[in-house]
């Protein structure tokens, strides 16, 4: 038989080589991890900055993947805040409300319940971000003891410093790992966002520059006028529409969203104080709104807002020449629908006649079929003693046309209607 051949010995590194190498790749992931923030407009960042300024938790969902503990993590740098992470599925509901210690005499000093590690570090602090992460994969025995951790700030004996925000993240129940659906007295505490990924910060992060979040600024001027603002707008609402102040809803998946209640329109309130106070955009405080109380009553909120700046019908009767009507056309319409009502509820031919002078100023300078509707209902108010004004027939020609233009658009679906 041939002699065998010895193997080659297998090259072996020194420890120092790879020391060396595992130094290099650290230096690489230095420069990875080195980015910079820019000051951009940031809808959602600036509503999530918002709710954390107004000390509201806050429920941050979306997609795996999408960049939810990254935003966290973010935050809390640019708010100079200790970060502190707690995954809440991988917890017992004794993490949370805290474990009981037998003491020297139980009898009479009774059993304490210590409170975990982190809750102590950040008490130590006095401090920081809590981040309740994967809250949707808890199970209903740990949302239960979140409830107190989330409204009260307390864990076991202890009660989190005013300066801690909670901030938290869940993904929908299609996407997460055994999911389960939030229970409504643990969704009921939550400001819920929607939190969506944009094109352009994706590509601008991973080219190393990311939106800075930055606290609102609030103009201490504005905080008397702000409340005063926020009040009227919630309890105005909630006088004309009483079945509001509580809706528990009645699907199972919509329970674990945001739905109105005393707290969440308390919550409400707060929000509005705090983006008026800050002249937060519309769009801002919409998704607050809307991710407190539900798209249905926040949007009703919304568009209550809207009118609540809207001029007085009566001073508008007081002085037609004088009147200054809004841009947009729907307030428009609304302002001029009031005065409408205003000479319904009184009518006399003065306040008659300074209603059409106020059409007739709406035709110089807005839309004309915004007129039809109040003309019609005024002209049904005219008494048969009261003269008609010469300013009428410009309204009558706006208002021919209007309706020549919907019967030409009736008689155009008539033929595709017969053909289906």
């Amino acid at each position: 038989m041939p002699a065998c051949t010895p193997l080659a010995p297998i090259p072996t590194s020194s420890p120092e080589a790879d020391t060396t190498q595992l130094d290099v790749a650290g230096d690489l992931l230095a420069l990875l991890r080195d980015t910079t923030t820019e000051l951009r407009p940031d809808t959602q960042l600036e509503a999530l900055t918002l709710a954390v300024a107004a000390d509201l938790p806050v429920l941050l969902w979306g997609e795996p993947g999408i960049g939810k503990t990254a935003a966290l993590t973010q935050l809390a740098e640019s708010l100079d805040l200790p970060l502190t992470t707690v995954i809440a599925s991988v917890h017992e509901p004794s993490d949370f409300s805290g474990l009981p210690i037998v003491g020297d005499d139980p009898a009479e000093q009774g059993v304490p319940m210590a409170p975990p590690d982190w809750a102590v570090r950040l008490v130590r602090a006095g401090r920081g971000l809590l981040f309740l992460d994967e809250l949707s994969t808890a199970p209903p025995a740990v949302q239960a003891a979140l409830l107190r951790l989330v409204l009260e700030r307390r864990i076991g004996a202890l009660r989190l410093p005013p300066e801690v925000r909670i901030v938290a993240a869940a993904n929908p129940r299609s996407s997460a790992a055994d999911g389960w659906e939030l229970s409504p007295p643990l969704a009921n505490r939550f400001v819920h966002l929607q939190w969506t990924h944009d094109h352009e910060v994706v590509v601008r992060g991973l080219g190393g520059t990311w939106p800075r979040a930055t606290l609102p600024r609030l103009d201490p001027e504005r905080l008397p006028q702000a409340v005063d603002f926020a009040r009227r707008a919630v309890c105005g609402l909630l006088a004309a529409r009483p079945k509001l102040v509580h809706q528990l809803p009645s699907g199972e998946t919509r329970r674990g969203g945001p739905w109105p209640s005393p707290r969440s329109w308390e919550m409400t309130l707060r929000l509005i104080a705090f983006a008026t106070a800050a002249g937060s955009s519309r769009d801002v405080l919409s998704l607050l709104v809307r991710g407190t109380v539900g798209d249905g009553p926040g949007l009703e909120l919304l568009a209550s807002l809207d009118r609540m700046d809207l001029p007085d019908p009566e001073a508008l009767l007081a002085d037609p020449a004088g009147a200054v009507l809004p841009e947009r056309g729907d307030l428009r319409q609304a302002v001029l629908e009031g005065v409408v009502e205003a000479v319904r509820g009184r009518p006399e031919k003065s306040r008659w006649d300074a209603a059409w002078s106020l059409l007739v100023r709406e035709l110089d300078t807005g839309a004309p079929d915004l007129v039809v509707v109040p003309a019609s209902t005024l002209a049904a108010l005219r008494r048969e003693d009261w003269d008609v004004p010469a300013s009428i027939e410009r309204l009558a020609g706006a208002v021919a046309l209007s309706r020549r233009a919907d019967r030409a658009a009736a008689r155009s679906r008539v033929p595709v209607e017969a053909g289906r």
